[in-house]
């Protein structure tokens, strides 16, 4: 019996774990130890799913603390393909239920893991992100952080956002800025953080902290989120590539706010957990 299937999105690694075919409960442990890089299989987070529920197909997504994330693009995407590899869904579009919202997903090719997902609407609404302080739009707010002061545009895409333009940015700069912003107080619910430089009105380049995870060579929301955030602030055009250390995902802002996003997932491998690591998987909820 196969118990996770392991996929990546441009870099993005996670892990497949489907309760029809394993028993492992999503503890917060549990989890810690599977995406652990030297204690476990490693990865940045778990998929957990398919669960059918009144009619819909729900994703959890846990990050490798051990919390749950709202949603992750690369996540749906690479869930999409594990979905169509395994033909739980009968059509190359379909809906997809998280946390954050429901999404619609369109199956380009199964084969090379092309897939297209509607993911939803922004909004730069403080109470809906969230963020601290009064009710407001948060676009181009001054944050301070290590002594620099930075000008922050935070919005919601089913998870929260931080986008800070630079006009040069790192790998180091983003690890030295995304755990501090990730857990600043201006956001109650912690942030996934951005850090952006405008190429031209149709490219911009991000590197990428996400909340729970740390460092990451791609993302899809963070796509979406930083596509989104240079729109409104009036440096791209509606159609835009994001590219980062993994590589690149399009992005198409519609006139009617929602926000599509397309790019490949990757299948990695497939395995059993050995007893001796299952039963330690278990121990935390023995008796």
């Amino acid at each position: 019996m196969t118990d996770f299937y392991k996929y990546h999105a441009l870099g993005n690694d996670y892990i497949v774990i489907d309760p029809s075919k394993t028993n492992v409960p999503m503890t917060k442990k549990n989890i810690q130890t599977i995406c652990a890089r030297h204690l476990g299989i490693g990865s940045d987070g778990i998929l957990y799913g398919p669960i059918f529920e009144d009619g819909q197909i729900k994703l959890r997504i846990f990050n490798p603390d051990g919390s749950e994330a709202e949603k992750s693009g690369n996540g749906i995407r690479i869930f999409s393909k594990y979905l169509g590899d395994f033909r739980y869904v009968n059509s190359n579009e379909f809906l997809l239920s998280t946390l954050g919202g429901e999404v619609t997903v369109e199956i380009i090719n199964l084969r090379e893991g092309l897939i297209k997902v509607d993911m939803g609407t922004v909004t730069f609404q403080s109470n809906l992100i969230p963020v601290a302080g009064k009710r407001r739009e948060v676009i181009q707010e001054s944050i301070e952080v290590n002594g620099e002061s930075l000008l922050v545009t935070c919005l919601s895409i089913g998870n929260p956002h931080c986008v800070v333009p630079l006009k040069e940015i790192s790998k180091e700069k983003a690890i030295s800025l995304g755990s501090i912003l990730e857990n600043n107080s201006f956001f109650p619910n912690r942030t996934n953080v951005q850090l952006m430089k405008v190429i031209d009105p149709q490219n911009i380049y991000i590197e990428i902290w996400e909340r729970g995870a740390g460092y990451t060579m791609a993302s899809g929301s963070s796509s979406c989120a930083a596509a989104s955030a240079a729109y409104e602030l009036g440096l791209v055009d509606r159609v835009v590539k994001v590219h980062m250390p993994g590589g690149e995902i399009d992005i198409d802002i519609k006139l009617n706010g929602h926000v599509y996003m397309t790019g490949t997932s990757t299948t990695v491998a497939q395995g059993e957990f050995l007893e001796e690591f299952k039963t330690g998987l278990m121990s935390d909820i023995m008796p």
